[in-house]
């Protein structure tokens, strides 16, 4: 519950106001923009290159895969051996790729092969630019609460970077062919990066003392709740997306009617960051997860309810107000959690159980949605996060328990 004591709260223009954080956050955002129009952009530019949507799948498939298994390694380098030293490389190879993606897309008649590869190693190097900013304001701010409306204001920015990317993608292709969206999201990641990391507000940032603490970042069993929250949320919201699709279908609504509701959820994801960041929880973050995937799970069990597309944007637009709280409070438990200078892949973890689960999600939704009935397709997603707050909540009570026996015994429990 909030704390009644809102005096001293510190808000998001005292976030802002902590030296250098406009410029690094623009610049992280810069950077990450480039995320937001990558995909798609990387999508029709293939569709155009090979006349193949099964050939643009495998491309996208390959692009995926190596982006999200392999950002927990790209993040334990950063770690290693800071973000200036680490990040340039990343980043000026991951453009440079990219480029020559755009440029063997730009006309049809590929090869398949060699866009597949391309694709793979572009994703291979991407450089973690979310993990890392949000390791920056971990080190910079100087209280937990300052620290908790950072992640929200992070939260929030990344998802109107990724609902504006692809709208960026279908303006410019009115005027160009798909390669240039390519091109462009190579440019912003190079640009974004190189200005993030000549920004002072990296020089505070701590690297991993030794590879056992690196390790320590990716094992501890502390990370195992907010990791299977996050996956469990992530598998839930891409289903969703099917499921929308196909309520509009089957209810004879026109697609401009599944763009809409689905903004409904991003709206709702937004407007439930910046209250989650607005309020000083006196919960902790491992008592606040699971209660967010339960809340989660029961606005999508309604949604499976709905008789029509309003009530059904309206319960959709209820579950996006958990989405944001939901990730903010998995990064913050990661944070807690972290070896000394091993937040950067602590956070990564988070971030691939997302995206993981999000890719699982979708699969999953294909085969349900041709033999079970969209409500009951609803509700078994919404089961998901659900099961996933009980983990979390078993997890949280167990490391509660560890940090109590430290404490008695003389150890440091989690930073809270």
């Amino acid at each position: 519950m909030p704390s009644p004591d809102n005096t001293a709260r510190p808000s998001y223009a005292a976030v802002l106001r902590v030296p250098h954080a406009r410029r690094t956050f623009a610049a992280a955002l810069v950077g990450r923009l480039a995320y937001g129009l990558v995909s798609l952009s990387v999508l029709l530019a293939s569709v155009r290159a090979t006349g193949s949507y099964a050939v643009a799948g495998t491309v996208m498939a390959l692009f995926g895969a190596t982006t999200v298994m392999l950002l927990p390694t790209r993040a334990s380098l950063v770690d290693r051996h800071g973000p200036r030293r680490a990040l340039p490389p990343m980043a000026a190879l991951h453009a440079v790729l990219l480029c020559a993606l755009a440029a063997v897309t730009w006309r049809p008649g590929a090869s398949p092969v060699v866009l597949g590869a391309l694709a793979a190693l572009a994703g291979a190097c991407a450089p973690p630019l979310g993990p890392v900013m949000r390791a920056v304001w971990a080190e910079s701010m100087p209280d937990r609460g300052l620290v908790q409306r950072a992640y929200s204001l992070d939260g929030v920015a990344e998802e109107l970077l990724y609902v504006s990317g692809p709208v960026l993608v279908g303006v410019l292709v009115r005027f160009a062919p798909p390669g240039a969206g390519v091109l462009v999201s190579a440019a912003l990641i190079a640009a974004g990066t190189l200005a993030f990391v000549t920004s002072p507000a990296l020089r505070g940032l701590r690297t991993a003392p030794s590879a056992r603490a690196d390790r320590k970042a990716g094992l501890d069993r502390a990370l195992r709740g907010p990791v299977v929250v996050a996956g469990g949320a992530g598998l839930a919201l891409s289903a969703v997306d099917l499921f929308v699709a196909a309520f509009a279908e089957r209810h004879g609504y026109g697609s401009e009617v599944v763009a809409w509701t689905l903004a409904a959820l991003s709206a709702g994801s937004a407007v439930g960051g910046l209250l989650n960041g607005a309020v000083d929880w006196r919960a902790p973050a491992r008592v606040r997860l699971p209660r967010l995937a339960a809340g989660l799970a029961g606005a999508l069990a309604c949604a499976g309810l709905a008789p029509g597309i309003v009530p059904l944007a309206v319960a959709v637009a209820c579950a996006g107000v958990f989405v944001a709280p939901l990730l903010t409070t998995a990064y913050l438990i990661a944070d807690e959690t972290a070896a000394p200078g091993a937040r950067t892949r602590a956070g990564a973890w988070v971030n691939t159980a997302v995206n993981a689960g999000s890719a699982l999600g979708a699969a999953t939704a294909g085969l349900l949605v041709g033999g079970v009935p969209l409500g009951v397709c609803f509700v078994l997603t919404g089961a998901v996060p659900g099961l996933a707050a009980c983990a979390a909540a078993v997890g949280g009570a167990s490391a509660r328990g560890r940090g109590r026996a430290a404490e008695r015994h003389g150890g440091a429990g989690l930073r809270t």
